[in-house]
């Protein structure tokens, strides 16, 4: 039954400019994982629903690829300033549906208004250039233009920056987007949509529908209209995706899973150092593609920042996201409730130390004590598999090379870590470990100007800064001899 003392807004799918609900369409029941509380029901897209997305995405995207950089780029602020002024009603729909606290919900949404205000003024340099020619009187140009209708996925940890990313990116390079949210965070990415509505988009320039994600992803990428594919998510899925898209050259932008590891060497403080850990590793309950999890600490300073890291995610207040005391929320599921306690218990079993936490919480809700794991074994699956959750695990390392070697050992390579004050180990730590995105002395790896992405099973492409902004162009040369 559904909760009537909270406010959680209408869905709906977005087709050709018109909102489609759930009266004539089934779909699926979305709950509070705080709670367990029914919030709303969400219509899925039939295949009528996806045939016309595509549809309406090629027709607006003659139209759009046409209006100049410099109008788009005001419909892209309006948005921008509309998402501003309601961000308190987004961010608690977004609690209520994704569970993390109000405060980390309002920064999100905060952060999907400057990612919109960002590429709003970035599509308007996306510069080409005249090239010198080798001929007299010819010119040789090269032009930037929008690759064409963009299929896109984002997840549930962020609901709103993830799916910020590829909406801007795809309108401010003049592409049509049709996204497929995540089915269990619906309310969030609509919020975007409504915005950029109410600021003057055309209709059929976005898209937005649900649905059993592999059939929508395979009717979407099946299809010619199709030229660009956006997906954030897990590894498995993205090799799927890729797979479809190559059969059709479809350019692709994945941000897939990761495994972060961190090496904290001995010239630091190891308590605040851990601080700074703790804080990091428990936000969104762990469930961030870029949390910091395999910690390889210097033996000197072990003892010391193993134990205040442990206090520290002990003392941390788990609850409901609305309450103000709430300093981590729900996991997102029961599936990873059931995660956490496999691959906690696995790695105990092989030796492992647990320093604190290791157990759900009593009553409603999918709540998982903030855990800490200590001198775990390779061969444990925690050590191999992303845990996504409220789980860190605590090594010793001997010498910075060992340090290097561990943190490298999978083939994940989307975000690392490292504390260090000495200058010539922070250029052998930023030159040897095999990432896409790093962090020294900082946790604060994702900012709108910067490039962000992994490599090797972590991904390929990049989104936000002018790279990300460029996966949504193509590059053409002309030359001309009048």
């Amino acid at each position: 039954m559904k909760d009537a003392s909270i406010s959680y807004p209408e869905l709906a799918l977005l087709i050709d400019g018109e909102w489609l609900d759930s009266a004539s369409r089934p779909g699926r029941t979305i709950t509070n994982p705080a709670t367990g509380a029914a919030l709303g029901a969400l219509p899925y897209a039939s295949e009528a629903d996806l045939a016309r997305a595509l549809d309406a995405a090629e027709r607006a995207m003659a139209g759009w690829r046409a209006v100049p950089a410099y109008d788009r780029a005001i419909i892209l602020n309006r948005a921008a300033a509309l998402l501003r002024e309601r961000c308190e009603a987004i961010a608690t729909a977004l609690t209520l549906e994704q569970g993390k606290p109000l405060a980390e919900a309002r920064g999100e949404i905060l952060t999907a208004a400057d990612i919109f205000a960002w590429n709003a003024e970035e599509g308007r340099r996306a510069y080409g250039r005249i090239v010198p020619s080798r001929t007299p009187g010819q010119r040789n140009m090269v032009v930037k233009e929008p690759i064409g209708v963009v299929a896109a996925f984002a997840p549930w940890n962020f609901p709103a920056a993830t799916a910020a990313r590829k909406i801007a990116g795809s309108l401010a390079a003049g592409c049509a987007c049709i996204i497929k949210p995540a089915e269990e965070t619906p309310a969030t990415a609509l919020a975007l949509a409504r915005a950029l509505v109410d600021a003057g988009l055309p209709a059929g320039v976005l898209n937005v529908v649900f649905g059993e994600p592999a059939y929508v992803s395979g009717y979407l990428l099946r299809s010619p209209v199709i030229r660009k594919v956006s997906f954030t998510g897990s590894t498995a899925v993205g090799i799927q995706l890729t797979t479809l898209a190559a059969a059709d050259v479809k350019r692709c932008t994945m941000e897939l899973g990761g495994h972060a590891p961190v090496i904290v060497c001995d010239d630091v403080d190891p308590r605040e150092a851990a601080r700074l850990a703790v804080a990091a590793k428990y936000r969104n309950a762990g469930q961030i593609c870029v949390a910091p999890t395999r910690f390889y600490v210097q033996d000197g300073i072990f003892d010391a920042f193993a134990a205040a890291f442990a206090q520290a995610a002990a003392d941390l207040v788990v609850g409901n996201g609305l309450d103000a005391a709430t300093q981590m929320g729900p996991l997102a599921n029961p599936r990873r409730i059931d995660a956490m306690e496999t691959l906690t218990a696995e790695a105990v079993a092989l030796g492992g130390k647990l320093l604190t936490g290791g157990e759900r919480l009593p009553g409603a809700g999918y709540f998982y004590r903030p855990t800490v794991l200590a001198e775990v074994p390779e061969r444990a699956r925690i050590m191999n598999e992303e845990p996504f959750g409220p789980v860190a695990i605590l090594n010793r390392y001997a010498e910075l090379p060992d340090a290097l070697r561990a943190a490298n050992r999978l083939r994940y390579g989307l975000a690392a870590y490292a504390h260090t004050h000495d200058a010539r180990r922070a250029q052998q730590i930023a030159d040897g470990l095999q990432a896409g995105t790093i962090g020294l002395n900082t946790y604060t790896v994702t900012q709108t100007e910067m490039p962000f992405g992994g490599i090797d099973h972590s991904g390929d492409g990049k989104e936000g800064g002018i790279e990300g902004l460029d996966g949504y162009l193509v590059t053409k040369m002309v030359m001309h001899l009048p």
